[in-house]
């Protein structure tokens, strides 16, 4: 059961990075990178401390344990446990991976660090906002992201899955705390 579901992950990852072009290389780049977002996360931030002022402290704080549980659970919890190669350090798929600006990553994949972090964050902002528009669009962000680590040829589907599952979890499990710990400070100082 286990090689027919590898097969199928291998089979699927072919595919979806076989659908590659000159002009989506370059979306797909500035999709997975670091920066490209940065506009958006300055956006949310603001908005945030717009509309909780001083408790948007303890809002950010969250926010920024989500992404560190989720950075470091992906890690040390699944890469360096699983060991799993990128397809693109694959000898078997090395010939055929459609490598974007020849980035491959670190030597391990699953999960998907991209996905796990972007689907944390996405699902926390989720339950923080509450609203159907802002839910749906956070949830395309975080599909994106992570779709583009299959495009650019570094994480197999079910990397991507898994790390979408992780991040859900983190995400959700950092707002309930998160709301259980902003209840209490509340409480505490008539807030």
């Amino acid at each position: 059961m286990l090689q027919v579901l590898k097969n199928l992950d291998t089979q699927l990852f072919i595919f979806l990075n076989g659908l590659n072009s000159p002009f989506w290389d370059q979306i797909m780049w500035w999709f997975s990178g670091k920066f490209f977002w940065l506009p958006l996360y300055l956006l949310i931030i603001a908005y945030i401390i717009y509309k909780q002022r001083w408790k948007a402290i303890i809002t950010l704080l969250f926010i920024a344990l989500v992404v560190t549980l989720a950075d470091q659970i992906s890690v040390h919890a699944f890469k360096e446990v699983f060991q799993r190669l990128r397809p693109c350090h694959n000898p078997e798929l090395q010939d055929i991976v459609h490598l974007v600006n020849n980035k491959c990553g670190g030597k391990y994949g699953f999960v998907s660090s991209h996905a796990t972090n972007t689907f944390a964050v996405a699902f926390f902002l989720k339950k923080l906002f509450a609203q159907k528009q802002f839910s749906i669009f956070i949830i395309c962000w975080a599909v994106i992201v992570s779709y583009s680590r299959i495009y650019l040829g570094v994480h197999y589907p079910f990397d991507v899955v898994g790390g979408a599952v992780l991040g859900t979890l983190i995400g959700l499990l950092g707002f309930y705390l998160y709301r259980y710990t902003s209840k209490k400070i509340s409480n505490k100082f008539n807030c």
